[in-house]
């Protein structure tokens, strides 16, 4: 089992990485495709949790999100945000089963997945060149060094539960050690080529990016206890499904977009 983990975990970092570094296209293609993917596993989950989401709808609206950024920026997302919103008001009408929860829970499956995506579209083409794919694989490596030494750490000494009710695995002094490892990486982004950002920005990036990172894992655990499942999906041997691996991706990417764009960076 721990062999098959490792060997999945390297796989999908590795062509992650690739498709990253290899141009702004590739990136929407990568991020189109994880959105789409965990947009299934998501509405799969709340539909065996007696929700009724429009499925189709959502995981189309989903892989578009970095689709219409990459060709229409802001713009783009916006009018599909509201494309999507009228699509789904006209399902409701007419669709007698639907509910009006029905309708929250596809826009926001959507948005969950696909709008967060897109911000490694936005980060990645925000600088030219290959530095743009350094420095988006720079922010998700910080998110794989905070799970990967929380994991470990938490493992060997980990003694004080953190949320035992919704992941009763993850632990303070886990969750200490990934904090370490997220500010690490982070300190790391000003020397790439063409990123001005300071110490001090670097050291608050980590350290919200780093919290950002645990909530997103937890608001995954809390979706899938609330669901009855213990992983979001089957799809990764070893690791369940593509939002289990994505699941503290999705809000930072978000996060780390915003902080990027304070500082000036992009």
């Amino acid at each position: 089992m721990k062999r098959t983990r490792v060997i999945t975990a390297a796989a999908f970092s590795l062509s992650t990485t690739a498709l990253i570094i290899a141009s702004d296209i590739t990136t929407m293609l990568a991020m189109a495709a994880l959105s789409g993917l965990c947009a299934f596993e998501l509405y799969a989950m709340l539909r065996s949790d007696a929700k009724l989401p429009n499925e189709l709808m959502g995981i189309i609206a989903a892989t578009l999100y970095p689709v219409s950024y990459w060709f229409w920026g802001f713009s783009g997302a916006l009018s599909l945000t509201t494309a999507f919103a009228v699509a789904l008001l006209i399902w409701y009408v007419f669709y007698t089963r639907a509910r009006i929860s029905d309708v929250a829970i596809t826009l926001f499956g959507a948005l969950y997945t696909g709008l967060m995506l897109t911000s490694f579209v936005l980060i990645r083409t925000a600088t030219e060149g290959i530095w743009g794919g350094v420095l988006t694989f720079a922010i998700i490596l910080s998110v794989w060094a905070n799970d990967a030494f929380a994991f470990f750490v938490g493992s060997a000494i980990g003694k004080h539960k953190m949320a035992p009710r919704i992941s009763p695995a993850k632990s303070w002094e886990g969750f200490l050690a990934g904090m370490v490892a997220s500010v690490a990486i982070w300190c790391l982004l000003p020397f790439i080529p063409g990123i001005s950002l300071s110490l001090p920005w670097a050291i608050a990036g980590g350290i919200i990016c780093g919290w950002v990172g645990i909530l997103g894992d937890l608001v995954e655990s809390r979706i899938k206890r609330s669901t009855g499942h213990k992983d979001s999906g089957k799809l990764l041997p070893g690791h369940g499904g593509f939002l289990d691996r994505c699941d503290s991706m999705l809000l930072v990417g978000a996060c780390a977009s915003l902080m990027l764009r304070a500082a000036g960076v992009i």
